[in-house]
């Protein structure tokens, strides 16, 4: 039967990281609905859960907590979905010709595991090399939140952070590591509270030997102030 050819696939996925390109599986009317309407029909759906698994949603600590979940949902934790969100990163002209790794680390992420839609917290580190055009520091950090801000395999964020920025900056020779903790493996299942991820993409120059361990050589520098 067709329902049991779909249970089957869902627990074979399990804890497993997979995507089926690099691009969010987003349905072509994601974005017909409002914001406003999309938090007033998740509230219904929150609320479903809760009762559903016994709260009693009359009481003061809970009665509001449907809308801050929807709310949260729609405006931050997945936030990033929305096209209209994507931070515009302008670019500059290398004026003052600096030719050398330019490295944005230790980038805070906050994601959310799409499997289990627990959190994945960590951090990334960005670099690459100009080729005659610059982007703002902060722009990188945006666009790592930005990708970061939906439900996620970290694998596929990895490559998109490293796919816009090479648009934006009109050049290959750019680099991303994440290394992140998923609270889908930390707090249920195997419970393993040590364990990270790690994942990386590498593009252009940064696909030699020597050029992609001066930048694994950076994110290890301590920076204190």
């Amino acid at each position: 039967m067709k329902i049991d050819k779909i249970l089957d696939d869902i627990e074979e996925i399990g804890d497993n990281h997979v995507a089926t390109s690099t691009d969010n599986p987003i349905r072509k009317d994601a974005f017909n609905l409002s914001d406003l309407e999309k938090v007033d029909l998740i509230k219904e759906d929150v609320k479903h859960i809760l009762e559903t698994l016994g709260m009693d949603l009359t009481d003061d600590s809970l009665k509001g907590t449907p809308l801050r979940v929807a709310k949260m949902f729609v405006n931050e934790t997945f936030g990033g979905l929305h096209p209209d969100k994507k931070p515009k990163a302008s670019v500059f002209d290398n004026k003052y010709k600096y030719g050398e790794m330019l490295v944005e680390k230790n980038i805070t992420v906050y994601s959310t595991c799409e499997h289990h839609l627990l959190p994945i917290v960590g951090r990334a580190h960005v670099a690459y090399i100009s080729n005659g055009t610059v982007v703002g520091l902060s722009k990188m950090n945006r666009i790592v939140d930005y990708f970061a801000k939906r439900p996620q395999v970290q694998e596929r964020m990895t490559m998109q952070i490293v796919k816009e920025l090479q648009e934006v900056l009109g050049t290959e020779d750019v680099a991303c590591v994440i290394d992140a903790k998923h609270l889908c493996v930390n707090s249920r299942g195997i419970r393993d509270i040590e364990s990270s991820t790690v994942t990386s993409e590498f593009g252009g120059k940064f696909k030699e030997a020597a050029t992609r361990r001066e930048f694994l050589d950076y994110i290890k520098l301590d920076t204190e102030f």
